[in-house]
């Protein structure tokens, strides 16, 4: 059988997780459903297929439950998770040795684009509602968005944004080419958790 070439596109643990960012999993994935306060594991990697392999082998390895295992265009997008943060060092060290990889291995996340619209418009608002899969986003409130690549990490700047701020999060797009994360709130907290989101991501380290 001929060896895998991986890309370690992401790989990001998330301990604590919010409340609202839990119960936005909940709605969302496929499998297991995180709660608040539990740790989870999120992960791209190339080539798509190998994701269902690299869930297998963390399942094995420790004590977790798979929330989502998908392939997305060329890459494969997984979230894992447990009550225990012991329990996913545990299955991330499995991956990397399966892999043959190290986390900084990883590709570092670039945040691509940051913007804060004050005072939303209600049209823009109704659009913006009809796909969002969180809060409604209410006219004349605050909106912030970041935007990074890879797309995975969105996941841990959304919940760095909740945690430093009283946000309302709207959307979290956590797969694709680049990860889109729509909050809302007051101008002041709003631009307090778009910097957190973006500290986060330019505080992670990769290749």
């Amino acid at each position: 059988m001929a060896q895998t070439n991986f890309q370690l596109r992401a790989l990001v643990q998330i301990d604590r997780l919010q409340p609202q960012f839990a119960a936005y999993n909940g709605a969302t994935v496929q499998g297991s459903i995180p709660l608040a306060g539990d740790t989870v594991l999120v992960g791209e990697l190339g080539p798509g297929n190998e994701v269902f392999r690299i869930v297998d082998v963390a399942l094995k390895a420790a004590q977790v439950e798979a929330s989502t295992q998908i392939v997305e265009r060329e890459y494969g997008f997984f979230i894992l998770r447990s009550p225990h943060n012991s329990e996913i060092i545990t299955a991330r060290e499995a991956i990397l040795a399966h892999t043959g990889l190290k986390v900084s291995d990883r590709k570092a996340p670039v945040v691509e684009s940051s913007q804060i619209i004050t005072s939303v418009e209600p049209y823009q608002a109704q659009l913006l509602n009809k796909w969002r899969k969180g809060t409604m986003l209410v006219p004349g409130e605050t909106l912030g968005i970041v935007e990074c690549s890879p797309a995975a990490y969105i996941a841990a700047a959304a919940n760095e944004a909740e945690k430093y701020a009283s946000i309302n999060l709207v959307e979290v797009r956590a797969v694709g080419k680049f990860g889109r994360l729509f909050l809302s709130g007051s101008e002041e907290e709003v631009r307090t958790a778009v910097g957190a989101a973006v500290n986060c991501l330019e505080g992670m380290e990769g290749s």
